[in-house]
């Protein structure tokens, strides 16, 4: 069956994860994405290296590989050349870069009118600080995702992935399509424009609306529900779970399983406010109830009786898990440097257009060659551009 976006190329300039994590989303779901990427070498791998490293696999996957030099004009001369057949262009350099070499996305419409240019930056392309370097941590930082991630005693902490460059990288590829849905109707393209800050802004949600409710900073949301209580992450036995009693008759159930029943006629765990307010204490007496018994005991009780529960796993743990892996969330590939290329697989079933994962992530400049002469350049031109170094 076909893939939604079988038929769409896309020409990625993008390096380091934002970028790339946008055009392999593409690339999942049936676009070609031709990876256009400078001669020297790859970010993170460094010279003479047997192998790229898991930044550049993790996020590459799906994409044949060119090498091309943009800062000579015979470079820009291939590029446009093969926008004559693409849909997409995406990339992820500081704003004015694609300007000064001529490529800017006012440039490349005028020309090709269909183009849809998406640029993905630190903090976008207008405002006092659009033309600074921009990086995951910087708009964790500057977005208040920091502020609200961690413990008092920890202080604003970063998460674990890069999550806002994986942000930005899933606004850029829904802006995308939601241009593509858009030439469908006017036949023209347009500039999607998204930044890491902005896309980091966006999932706030209530986070944002405890301060515009309160007209007060929230603080660290720590292991627990700013709302409910029990909600959050508990001690066990051997390890840590998750407990979400979100509702009234769900605590009355964690009560009575725990051999707790005081607990309900307790002025202190009332009701969801009470529990909230008293929530260390109530933490610490349930933790003690649950050092009695494993993680996987108490998951396995608590969800018997209809009350959200699940352990916190290790990533090696993830990859075994029979629920991941029976949704299909592990796929493995051949590589010619690594033997076995394994890579997270996709959150999004379609039951009558599936995305696929079918090619591993391109050697450097892999399908140079092949590329070029599917798009009309002969043998001779080819060994041309090798010669004057532009490929």
């Amino acid at each position: 069956m076909a893939s939604p976006l079988d038929g769409i190329r896309v020409l990625d300039l993008t390096r380091y994860l934002a970028g790339p994590f946008c055009t392999m989303m593409l690339a999942d779901y049936g676009a070609e994405v031709i990876k256009v990427e400078a001669r020297e070498g790859r970010e993170f791998r460094p010279a003479g290296a047997s192998r790229d490293t898991y930044f550049f696999l993790s996020a590459n996957r799906g994409k044949r590989s060119i090498t091309l030099d943009l800062r000579k004009p015979k470079g820009r001369q291939v590029l446009l050349r093969l926008l004559e057949e693409a849909d997409i262009l995406v990339e992820n350099f500081r704003p004015g870069v694609m300007e000064r070499l001529g490529l800017g996305g006012e440039a490349l419409l005028s020309r090709f009118p269909r183009l849809i240019y998406c640029g993905i930056s630190g903090f976008g392309r207008t405002g006092p600080y659009a033309e600074r370097p921009g990086f995951d941590q910087i708009a964790q930082g500057m977005s208040g995702f920091m502020a609200l991630t961690g413990t008092e005693a920890s202080g604003p902490t970063r998460a674990g992935v890069a999550i806002s460059d994986l942000l930005g990288g899933l606004f850029a590829a829904h802006g995308i399509q939601l241009a593509l849905l858009a030439r469908e109707r006017t036949g023209r393209g347009q500039i999607v424009d998204t930044s890491l800050l902005e896309a980091t802004i966006g999932v706030l949600t209530w986070g944002a609306g405890m301060y515009f409710e309160a007209g007060r900073d929230p603080g660290p949301a720590g292991q627990h529900h700013p709302l409910s209580s029990p909600y959050g992450r508990f001690e066990a036995r051997d390890g840590f779970l998750n407990l979400a009693a979100g509702s009234d008759a769900m605590w009355k159930k964690v009560a009575e399983m725990l051999g707790r029943p005081d607990w309900l006629d307790d002025e202190r765990f009332r009701d969801a406010p009470a529990r909230v307010r008293n929530r260390d204490a109530l933490t610490q007496e349930i933790e003690v109830m649950l050092g009695e018994a494993d993680v996987t005991e108490w998951v396995e009780r608590f969800n018997q009786i209809g009350v959200p529960c699940g352990p916190v796993l290790t990533i090696a743990q993830v990859f075994d898990d029979p629920q991941v892996l029976a949704r299909g969330m592990l796929a493995e590939l051949p590589h010619p440097e690594i033997g076995t290329f394994k890579t997270t697989g996709l959150p999004i079933k379609l039951s009558d257009t599936p995305g696929r994962i079918e090619r591993r992530p391109p050697l450097h400049g892999e399908h140079t060659q092949e590329v070029l002469a599917e798009n009309g350049w002969d043998e001779a031109e080819i060994a041309a551009l090798r010669d004057d170094e532009v490929i």
